[in-house]
């Protein structure tokens, strides 16, 4: 294998995933991609998959509580499989964030990925740390929440993965670390920058921002019919970025993809999220966009120059989950004359018959994105003389039976009235309540792991 650390060539990254749940079929063109430009341009190349969310890590805890063999990203075979033999054949490093809870677990299933492909076993590194529950501070936070802790977990860096590719390591896989370390941390290996080289660490946090959510840059989160239009969205095409030393990046896409990489999408994601655009925190380096320039070069090609950065935090970010009891939901439709107000005497007789209860209730389609917990909104909101209503009511508890209540009161209106509902469907899940803090940085000391197979299972 080529050596990682090529600083006179610029790095090209490609993302294969913005969220657990992403489509599975989006990375293959992104590959083809990538693997022309390596004919053509020689260089090196990653695939990036983002697949976590701030409650996602909590969610996959609790898989990881029932199963200590679970915890990773449930889509990752998918994700991976059609892509794993050309990300190795041409040298394609993977760096993804898919090992959620159990970053060990989920190497032990590319593992077994690989051999069911008749793949040589890959050089495989799991970035650990970012588990915090045992940290003294955080022991004593968990003692004044509401509920038991589920999961504890710091944003790392981009450090830990740049230090295992730079030893070899053909697949990274990592826990929680900042979404821009994902794209950073192969940048900062491949160019070697230094610790403190600000700008280029800024440059390279800002083309992983650009990445991190796949097709939001490409066009998906910006279309909008008849206001802004974009061809073939159901084929978009997930996102490039070709990153040069000094830390300026050029984003394209697959040919043949949908979706359009403009001036106007490329700063719509490059405002995602950030409060302050002339320090955007991260736990490598504070960027500073304010004197950025997007420069379009073509179609489907666009430049982010000019981005500065400053200093890193003294400390890092940390989300505490916790249990936070169920959420009931319950939904039943009518039709036809006089719909909204049955469904509007619906709500009110399972109000009355749980008047113990907060519950909410939202008419999808006439007032559910407007309305309250409390549904104070509807109550106020005038009948709109509706004749095709989705009725959702939904309660939290902390006493899991308790919230089973709503469910069956729902159900019970097919023939308790009123008139005509039909299609109700019920769901109950636990709930997880949210708090952040933050701790000093040298207190969370990250690192990274080479990791060999275990005994592989030959599948049937």
């Amino acid at each position: 294998m080529r050596d990682f650390h090529q600083p006179t060539q610029p790095l090209r990254i490609g993302c294969g995933a913005g969220f657990s749940g992403d489509r599975i079929d989006a990375a293959a063109p992104v590959v083809q991609d990538l693997v022309n430009g390596l004919h053509s341009q020689g260089g090196q190349a990653v695939l990036i998959f983002e697949t976590l969310a701030e409650r996602t890590l909590a969610l996959a805890q609790l898989a990881r509580r029932d199963d200590p063999q679970a915890g990773f990203e449930p889509l990752l075979m998918d994700l991976l499989r059609p892509v794993l033999a050309d990300c190795l054949k041409h040298g394609i490093r993977i760096v993804s964030n898919f090992g959620a809870a159990n970053p060990l677990a989920a190497a032990q299933v590319i593992f077994q990925l690989a051999h069911e492909l008749n793949l040589a076993t890959p050089r495989i590194a799991v970035v650990l740390g970012d588990d915090v529950r045992e940290h003294p501070e955080v022991q004593m936070r968990a003692r004044s929440l509401p509920s038991p802790l589920v999961s504890a977990n710091a944003y790392l860096g981009a450090h830990a993965i740049a230090q295992a590719l730079n030893h070899g390591a053909q697949i990274v896989v990592c826990g929680r670390v900042a979404d821009p370390a994902l794209t950073l941390g192969p940048a900062w290996a491949h160019f070697g920058w230094a610790d403190d080289d600000w700008h280029a660490l800024a440059g390279g946090t800002m083309a992983g921002h650009l990445l991190e959510c796949g097709a939001q840059v490409t066009g998906g989160y910006y279309a909008d019919p008849g206001f802004k239009d974009l061809p073939d969205l159901a084929h978009v095409g997930f996102p490039i970025a070709q990153i040069e030393a000094d830390g300026r990046c050029t984003l394209s896409k697959p040919a043949g993809t949908g979706g359009r990489i403009d001036a106007h999408t490329v700063k719509e994601q490059l405002l995602y999220e950030i409060d302050n655009p002339a320090a955007y925190i991260t736990p490598d380096v504070l960027a500073d966009i304010s004197t950025a320039q997007v420069t379009v070069l073509g179609p489907d090609r666009v430049q982010l120059s000019g981005v500065h950065g400053h200093p890193r935090p003294s400390h890092l970010k940390v989300n505490l989950c916790h249990e936070n009891g169920w959420l009931a939901e319950a939904e039943i439709s009518y039709a036809g004359a006089r719909a909204e107000a049955r469904a509007r005497l619906a709500a009110a007789v399972v109000r009355e018959r749980l008047p113990h209860l907060t519950l909410r209730a939202d008419l999808i389609g006439v007032c559910s994105l407007w309305a309250d917990d409390a549904g104070h909104v509807l109550d106020n909101w005038p009948d709109q003389g509706a004749t095709d209503v989705r009725l959702r009511m939904a309660t939290s508890h902390a006493d899991k039976a308790v919230a089973e209540q709503l469910l069956r009161e729902v159900t019970a209106l097919y023939t308790c009235g009123p008139a005509g509902g039909g299609g109700v469907r019920t769901a109950l899940r636990p709930r997880l309540g949210l708090v952040s803090c933050l701790l000093p940085r040298d207190g969370i000391p990250s690192r990274f792991e080479m990791v060999q197979p275990r005994a592989l299972v030959e599948t049937p």
